[in-house]
């Protein structure tokens, strides 16, 4: 008796499975503009969501950290003037203190700061040595 009950109801789903695709049959051949339409609306609505997501994603940081590392530049060792070597050369004591400040690694604005004298003086004192 099971058995029979079995195979009617497969036999009323496969009958009611038959009716369904005859109805979307005719649902398609009725409604096929309207399907092609909606489902050419999910094509583009999915690339759009894909190119959307694609363009507004956060860019990748080639950079994270710029570090500046200042180096000290060694400066000679500035040895008193020699009295016979500035007379050889005929260097007056004031150029020569110029020279040590150029030497130091001074800027022009610098030396005249430093040597309290104008900036043309050490441009002075530059072209007539260097």
């Amino acid at each position: 008796m099971v058995k029979k009950y079995i195979l009617y109801g497969a036999l009323l789903a496969a009958a009611t499975l038959a009716l369904q695709l005859m109805q979307y049959k005719m649902v398609i051949l009725n409604r096929s503009l309207e399907l092609y339409g909606v489902a050419l609306a999910l094509i583009f609505a999915a690339i759009g969501i894909y190119a959307g997501k694609k363009l507004t994603r956060p860019k990748q940081l080639i950079v994270e950290k710029v570090i500046t590392v200042m180096q000290e530049i060694p400066t000679a060792d500035i040895l008193p003037p020699d009295e016979n070597l500035l007379k050889v050369y005929n260097i007056s004591k004031r150029e020569h203190e110029i020279l040590e400040l150029i030497a130091k690694g001074y800027s022009n604005q610098q030396i005249a700061d430093e040597a309290f004298i104008a900036l043309s003086t050490v441009k002075t004192h530059t072209a007539s040595r260097l």
